[in-house]
């Protein structure tokens, strides 16, 4: 572990103990990540991270801040942008996808032009997770400025994962699931992802496998996944049982 790493994750306990306490703690994270000098990288993974734990706690970023804090300039540019990751990433979170599309069209251009790489992946996700395939357009884009950065590019997975009717949405997921970040990779939420992809695909049998081993590995208390793990495997199993069914009698099953 780097100093910085260290340092960073003393930022975000600090700023999670602030969040639980219901001190003012998005301009907390933003004052620690100014002296910090947080790149917006370092940025995105603290906010993720800290709205996560906020949103638990039952403070979330979207109750301790107001929508035109996101879309204006600000006063300064690392606290617009950790007020952008905090309340962008609570959006997500609750899977609000319409309301993250419109703070971005509320935006000024010049707003829109200083955008880092995750903040895209944000309002990519808004647009991947309505189905809509402008979505696809924005993800390229976005892959092309993140350099594989690992939020940036969980955050695009998310989109895929929430928009069951776009076209090549499991190739897609597996495009991203082959990437460096996620290559290799045995953790849950990864293989609950290509899960997804592969009852897509039809290839049940793989994504049942894969569900019993993300599930062998789960910390113990992690409801929020374990359910997720569970509904996918419900999923597949009926999406499994009626190919069989089809099977048997002669027709084709629906995707």
């Amino acid at each position: 572990m780097t100093e910085r790493t260290t340092v960073l994750e003393q930022v975000r306990a600090t700023a999670a103990t602030a969040a639980a306490s219901g001190d003012a703690w998005p301009d907390v994270l933003a004052g620690l990540l100014t002296e910090f000098h947080a790149t917006w990288q370092e940025s995105a993974e603290a906010c993720a991270a800290v709205a996560w734990q906020a949103r638990a706690t039952g403070g979330s970023a979207l109750l301790v801040l107001r929508p035109e804090q996101i879309t204006s300039p600000g006063p300064d540019p690392v606290t617009a942008r950790t007020y952008r990751h905090l309340y962008l990433s609570g959006l997500r979170y609750d899977f609000r996808c319409p309301s993250i599309e419109v703070l971005f069209h509320r935006m000024p251009p010049a707003v829109v032009h200083s955008l880092d790489a995750y903040s895209r992946a944000l309002w990519a996700f808004a647009l991947l997770g309505q189905s809509r395939t402008d979505g696809l357009a924005l993800m390229d884009k976005v892959l092309a400025e993140a350099d594989g950065h690992p939020k940036t590019l969980q955050v695009l997975l998310h989109g895929l994962w929430l928009g069951h009717r776009l076209p090549g949405r499991e190739e897609h997921m597996l495009q991203l699931l082959n990437l460096p970040p996620f290559a290799g990779r045995t953790d849950p939420i990864a293989l609950l992802h290509k899960a997804a992809s592969l009852r897509g695909l039809g290839n049940y049998r793989k994504a049942l496998d894969l569900i019993d081993q993300a599930l062998g590995l789960l910390p113990p208390g992690d409801t929020a996944a374990h359910a997720d793990l569970v509904r996918e495997r419900s999923l597949n199993t009926a999406a499994h049982d009626w190919a069989h069914l089809s099977q048997l009698s002669g027709t084709s099953p629906q995707r």
